[in-house]
């Protein structure tokens, strides 16, 4: 007869499942906190940009001129995170992240005087279903995204360029086309960053990242996200411009 012992796992069976378990946790705890720290970045940006366009619309647009001074500031945050990472901590990190996501949410309360709440909760949402997509693809798809995301970067420096030339020589199709190109880069963007967060999680699985430097990355991957998303979001908006008030 057999014993119920005979079914028992053997020792390093039951270790291995242990450590696969706890590596999967590890996984999921470094992917949950990127999207918590993105989601929490959108929802300050959303709260500020609302509540200026909203009650503060004069005053907004008597001090149009210091929008400049707030951009050259977000650029500034970005590059200090980026270029810093590794000397700051992970609450000076994220001090930075909060301060961008505020800076920006009073660039961007100008969407709230332009166009309708309307327009600007349906690009929201055609916005989130778009990244939504691409993001489980980058997650579930097996190719390696590294090709289009080196192609999207350079891209992203022409719209760039661009962009800037169009500001002073405005051309309604020149910007539609504009717009597009820019959906389609930030499309392949945010497939690629949800690629790199996935293997930064497995090598945080892994153990080649410790604790520490597991929760900046997580701050860092929160900021390429939300850039993606608050992009795309723009360029989607600029797209259905026919819902300005």
């Amino acid at each position: 007869m057999y014993k119920d012992s005979d079914y028992a796992p053997k020792s390093g069976a039951g270790e291995f499942f242990n450590t696969s378990v706890r590596s999967g946790n590890v996984q999921n705890s470094f992917i949950n906190r990127v999207f918590g720290w993105m989601f929490a970045g959108l929802a300050l940006t959303g709260a500020v940009s609302w509540y200026l366009g909203t009650y503060w619309a004069e005053k907004i647009i008597m001090y149009r001129k210091a929008f400049i001074v707030l951009a050259i500031a977000e650029f500034l945050v970005v590059i200090v995170m980026t270029a810093g990472l590794r000397k700051f901590n992970a609450m000076v990190a994220a001090l930075l992240f909060g301060v961008f996501a505020l800076l920006n949410g009073i660039t961007l309360s100008w969407i709230f005087m332009a166009y309708s709440t309307e327009v600007i909760a349906g690009t929201f949402f055609a916005t989130s279903g778009t990244f939504g997509a691409m993001g489980l693809y980058g997650y579930l798809t097996k190719r390696d995204l590294s090709s289009v995301g080196s192609l999207c970067t350079m891209g992203l420096i022409g719209l760039i360029i661009a962009s800037l030339v169009n500001m002073f020589w405005y051309n309604r199709t020149a910007d539609l086309i504009i717009s597009y190109i820019g959906v389609l880069l930030f499309v392949g963007l945010t497939a690629w960053d949800v690629q790199k967060i996935k293997l930064l999680a497995m090598e945080c699985a892994a153990g080649t990242i410790d604790r520490r430097e597991a929760k900046k990355y997580a701050i860092l991957g929160a900021l390429e996200l939300y850039l993606d998303f608050i992009n795309l979001f723009i360029f989607i908006l600029r797209i259905v411009n026919g819902g300005r008030k």
